[in-house]
Parts: C-alpha cells; sequence; structure tokens
C-alpha cells in the first residue's frame, strides 16, 4: 500500500475509514507472517515470525475494539439525536 494513498476523509459515520484500513494492513501481514513461518523451519527465525505475529494479532484485536467502540458511540448518538426529533415532532 501507498502511504500517500491513505489520507483521513473526516467525515466518518459511526466507523473510521482509516482504522479500517489498518485492520485490513494488519490482517494481511498476520496471514503473511504465517506463511512464513509455516515455511520455515529455523528454530530462531520461526520463533520470531510466531512473536511477530502475536504482536500483529493484538493489533488486529486493538484496532477491531476501537472500532466497536466507535460504532457503539455512533449508535448511541444516534438513538439520542432520534429522541430529540421525536420529541420535537
Amino acid at each position: 500500500m501507498d502511504e500517500k494513498s491513505v489520507r483521513c476523509a473526516h467525515a466518518c459515520r459511526n466507523t473510521c475509514a482509516m482504522l479500517s484500513e489498518a485492520l485490513r494492513e494488519e490482517s494481511e501481514m498476520v496471514l503473511f507472517y504465517e506463511r512464513l513461518r509455516q515455511e520455515c523451519n529455523y528454530p530462531d527465525v520461526h520463533l520470531m515470525l510466531q512473536e511477530l505475529i502475536e504482536q500483529r494479532s493484538r493489533s488486529v484485536l486493538m484496532i477491531n475494539q476501537k472500532l466497536n467502540e466507535l460504532r457503539a458511540r455512533g449508535e448511541i448518538l444516534d438513538g439520542v439525536i432520534s429522541s430529540y426529533n421525536s420529541a420535537s415532532a
């Protein structure tokens, strides 16, 4: 991915395009390192790749949690806005 092609639109609603892209990239890296680890039989490299997989997997989890928080926050705000709209109608 070209870093220059990643731009924040600052117009996300209930999610974040930047975090979604980061999630996609991190997930691809986990798969890449898993493929390398399957091919590698050198113990030190195998161990290092396992550590990289674990680190990237934690990143995937962290990004996913933040995206879920953003969605939940958006749903709450939508509910508050709709309650004001229905009260004034």
